[in-house]
């Protein structure tokens, strides 16, 4: 696809700082590289060049790439100029560079939707290379990568293959059955092939959880009765005074999370309100907050204080559940190795005692709770949806014994195209601004 105008954009991170980098894509690049750098530089290699205004001035030195189009990130003419990080010489390069005819600003996420338009990139390694930009953790960068270099488009391309192929026999049968060429009965081993699908995209869908959790974090939420160390576990996890810690019960009466990086998975441990049977007004509002985020939860810790145990009564989740034994140093002595039976673990944030191992332990549930980040998982709700409403086309078709061949097979050209819009190879142009409005500007 060729655009007729040509944008520009910071691309680098937040000024000031060391390097800042300027993109600019389409027809125009070029020209702006000649009159800018004072001749055009080699293609594809870094040259170090005086940086000159419309006006003749200097306005700085630096080095400038040029990628000729198609084989650039867009498919587009593309150049970078990398210039020192200062907030007044990043602007006055966007300012001269945007001052060419046919030159503007870009919009959020122009450069990869051009990418898109242009073939370099499908939808769903778009919305990859989004996840590797705001990848915060191990595991998120290595899901990200693996669905950036095409495994996820290339499961659905091939689903899709399949189903062409299968509608293609069906038709042919229905066509040619007299032709010699033709095989007399192809059904037995097209609908073989559908019924195998549908449970390989069923397997793909249930591991949308895992996906989530990679993406948005494995859920922790320490519960316990007042008192328990519920507050002092979480500022200990937070390295930071972030709860209210004092002897009096009731003092937490909301949720307060904190985000942690463990095994490289992200982790959201939530600190809530003591679990008791007669709660104040208030209070009850923070407990009610507490069994909710609960019942959501991937991992509960229940806290206990050895020393002074108090039940807190049912626990509102069906959770995994970590019992944890607290105030370690003022249980002591015959007190502790009795009562240490009853917990999974015995910490103590006074003396720090325990604490790496229940760390090392949440890792590990959060680690196997994805089991192999290798695989491929559905990366978005919206592939979820896709790939239900395929699975249902498929259903239907499979079902349909009675009905003609020529319906059955039209079920599979619907299957085939709820496929086709997840990776983009089918008209998706209403979901085009959604998605790449989540793209910083200048990607």
């Amino acid at each position: 696809m060729i655009l007729s105008d040509s944008i520009v954009a910071l691309s680098s991170g937040r000024l000031p700082a060391g390097i800042a980098v300027i993109r600019i894509s389409g027809p125009r690049t070029r020209f702006v590289v000649e009159t800018i750098a004072g001749g055009m530089v080699k293609e594809r290699a870094a040259a170090y060049r005086k940086l000159i205004a419309t006006d003749g001035s200097v306005i700085d030195h630096g080095v400038v790439l040029f990628f000729p189009g198609p084989g650039s990130f867009t498919g587009e003419d593309v150049a970078e100029f990398q210039v020192h990080g200062g907030r007044a010489v990043a602007a006055k390069m966007l300012e001269t560079i945007a001052g060419f005819d046919g030159v503007r600003h870009a919009e959020p996420g122009e450069f990869t939707r051009r990418a898109f338009l242009n073939g370099r990139l499908d939808l769903v390694e778009t919305e990859a290379l989004a996840d590797l930009v705001n990848a915060e953790t191990e595991a998120q960068r290595r899901f990200a990568v693996r669905n950036a270099e095409g495994a996820q488009s290339e499961l659905y391309a091939e689903w899709r293959r399949r189903l062409i192929h299968a509608r293609a026999m069906i038709e042919a049968e229905i066509d040619f059955a007299d032709e010699d060429d033709v095989p007399g009965s192809v059904s037995d081993a097209v609908w073989s092939d559908v019924r195998a699908m549908i449970g390989e995209i069923d397997r793909h869908i249930d591991g949308f959880r895992a996906a989530e959790i990679i993406r948005d974090g494995f859920e922790v939420v320490i519960l316990g009765a007042p008192n328990a160390g519920k507050s002092s576990l979480f500022n200990a996890l937070a390295k930071r005074e972030a709860a209210i810690v004092t002897d009096e019960p009731g003092t937490t009466r909301d949720l307060l999370e904190v985000v942690l990086d463990l095994e490289g998975m992200r982790v959201r441990v939530t600190d809530t309100a003591g679990l008791r049977a007669a709660p104040g007004k208030v209070e009850a509002i923070g407990i009610e907050k507490a069994r909710a985020k609960a019942g959501g939860a991937d991992l509960l810790l229940l806290l206990e204080d050895m020393a002074s145990p108090v039940d807190p009564g049912a626990v509102p989740s069906d959770a995994p559940l970590l019992r944890i034994g607290t105030k370690a140093d003022l249980a002591g002595g015959e007190l502790l190795v009795d009562r240490a039976k009853l917990y999974d673990a015995v910490i103590s944030i006074r003396t720090g005692t325990g604490l790496s191992d229940l760390l090392a332990e949440v890792g590990r549930r959060a680690a196997a709770s994805v089991g192999d980040i290798g695989d491929v998982l559905p990366s978005r709700l919206r592939h979820v949806e896709l790939l239900k409403d395929a699975n249902d086309h498929l259903r239907t078709a499979l079902a349909g014994h009675e009905r003609s061949q020529e319906l059955r097979a039209e079920e599979l050209r619907l299957a085939s195209d709820r496929l086709g819009r997840i990776t983009g190879a089918v008209d998706v142009e209403d979901m085009l601004d959604v998605i790449f409005s989540q793209f910083c500007i200048g990607k």
